[in-house]
């Protein structure tokens, strides 16, 4: 059987992170469908990209994307929107941004996984939240900004079907553009994480390092409480964490993958303390058989089951964070719930259901639908 040609629609390929994760397993889903995205460099993100047939927008032109591609937001749309996708069927972008208003064929079905609604549109409070932004941006930066929402709303309602990453990405997606979606969890490599009983006393983040992910409330509570706390990860943050912390707080950098589950699988708990989308580190560390301590908002309500997996703190304070770190030290967990909950979000999970998602959509558009892969 013959399934419907299909087109692939990314943001951008200047970084490594979850939302390339997710569309290498689209790829795997549908291997000869086309990606089209606004630029790409082969050096920044996974190898297996330059497998793929990528068609980059005129946007490849602007050197200014390979050092500050934010730069670039008012022309985002402009790329986006000019943007056609010739004979397909279906179409899924997999958007945290502009992607999902390329012009798609009449008779295409627009499928758009979207992980979240675009965070510097829709919350620049939050986004921006600690970042120094340069003093003519308090005057240029709001009316693009509503520019912007507005051409983002309306191209929203040119998608045929949202599938949400998560609950609060659901209900973004409902506030902002007034659309309902289906929730369809990322895929995470679960497989790669095995427990040990060699556990040791330290907390662990493992993160990028910037403003918004609010590691500075990790760094604050354990120098506070004079608890260890190793931090994996690099980023425009860090000066201004190691100035906050005390002895009890080391910095790691980045490490590689094989080290990363080594630190997973002996922490005391995973720290989580910023409101994310979804959040795939959670879901990492209960694969290894660790708790988490989450701030309860954001993607942490579905990936942490609180009491079971591990404890979610109310406030986003150093107060509240540094009482869930107490309790968490007189807790017991069992490693066989945290990796079934882990297992929920596995790979294998998200194709299924991701394509019967599509198939749905395919159906109630009365088109045939993806053969089993």
């Amino acid at each position: 059987m013959t399934g419907p040609r299909t087109a692939l629609v990314h943001d951008w390929l200047n970084q490594q992170g979850g939302a390339e994760n997710v569309l290498a397993e689209l790829h795997g889903l549908f291997p000869t469908a086309p990606v089209f995205t606004s630029f790409y460099d082969p050096a920044l993100v996974d190898p297996v990209f330059e497998r793929l047939d990528i068609r980059r927008t005129w946007l490849q032109r602007f050197p200014l994307w390979r050092t500050n591609h934010q730069a670039l937001l008012p022309f985002y749309p402009l790329a986006f929107g000019s943007l056609r996708i010739p004979e397909a069927d279906l179409v899924i972008s997999n958007s945290s941004a502009f992607c999902k208003g390329v012009r798609t064929p009449p008779q295409a079905v627009h499928v758009c996984y979207c992980l979240t609604p675009t965070r510097f549109l829709w919350m620049p409070e939050v986004y921006l939240a600690g970042e120094r932004a340069p003093v003519w941006s308090r005057v240029l930066l709001p009316p693009v900004l509503a520019w912007a929402r507005r051409w983002d709303r309306q191209a929203a309602q040119r998608v045929t079907q949202f599938l949400a990453i998560s609950t609060a990405v659901a209900q973004r997606i409902r506030r902002f553009y007034g659309r309902s979606s289906r929730i369809v969890y990322p895929p995470v490599d679960v497989d790669r994480f095995k427990p040990t009983t060699d556990v040791g006393d330290a907390f662990l983040i493992v993160s990028r390092l910037i403003p918004y992910k609010r590691i500075d409330l990790a760094v604050r509570a354990c120098t506070e409480l004079g608890l260890p706390l190793r931090i994996v990860g690099s980023g425009r943050a860090e000066a201004d964490l190691r100035a906050l912390a005390g002895p009890t707080v080391r910095f790691l950098g980045r490490l590689p993958d094989r080290d990363v589950s080594v630190e997973m699988a002996r922490c005391r708990a995973l720290l989580f303390p910023g409101d994310e989308d979804f959040g795939i580190t959670p879901v990492e560390a209960q694969a290894a058989g660790r708790p988490v301590v989450a701030y309860g908002s954001g993607g942490a309500l579905d990936t942490v089951i609180d009491g079971k997996t591990g404890i979610l703190f109310r406030e986003q304070t150093v107060a509240s964070l540094g009482a869930a770190l107490r309790q968490v030290q007189t807790m017991t967990f069992h490693t066989d719930a945290l990796v079934a909950n882990a297992r929920r979000f596995s790979r294998q999970n998200f194709r299924r259901t991701l394509l019967e998602a599509v198939n749905d959509t395919l159906k109630g558009h009365g088109r045939p639908p993806v053969p089993d892969v």
